[in-house]
């Protein structure tokens, strides 16, 4: 398994792939799975700095799809958990709190931890779909260009040899 792993990384590391596998990297950190995509939008700017921009529109629609993945999930769970009408407080302050707001708390959606679920959590709500979308994609490009911008600028030597 670990050699078929390693050939499938060395595989994907491979400079033609650099934005597909940015694509799917970003596309499954912004699901519930806990992995982070920043490093591999870093990585790949540092490898070659003229696709900054590709990397931030690729990275930006691939997270919101992601975040479009979680959105619909939620739709479905409101679904199923509605049978079950007894909530706690605290999440019934939070659910009160997206009601509120509506869509345009899914520019929060690029937080760490939180982001994810606010996202599930505006489908379960059933706020309107592309509003939301379109407030996933603003918060995901504008975390993507700041975090990298960011880096390169605190990292600007080459890490390649």
């Amino acid at each position: 398994m670990d050699m078929w792993m390693t050939s499938v990384l060395a595989w994907l590391a491979l400079p033609q792939f650099g934005l597909s596998t940015l694509f799917v990297v970003s596309l499954v950190s912004a699901t519930l799975l806990p992995l982070g995509s920043e490093p591999v939008v870093f990585g790949l700017v540092k490898l070659d700095p003229g696709l900054f921009w590709p990397a931030m529109f690729v990275a930006t629609a691939g997270n919101t799809l992601g975040g479009a993945i979680s959105w619909w999930m939620g739709f479905g769970a409101e679904r199923a958990y509605e049978q079950v009408r007894q909530r706690p407080p605290r999440e019934l302050a939070v659910l009160r709190w997206l009601e509120r707001f509506g869509p345009i708390t899914c520019v929060l959606s690029w937080l760490p931890v939180v982001g994810d679920p606010l996202c599930l959590l505006a489908g379960w709500l059933r706020l309107p779909f592309w509003p939301c979308l379109a407030w996933m994609a603003l918060g995901k490009f504008l975390r993507y260009v700041t975090m990298t911008s960011a880096l390169l600028w605190w990292f600007p030597g080459s890490f390649v040899p």
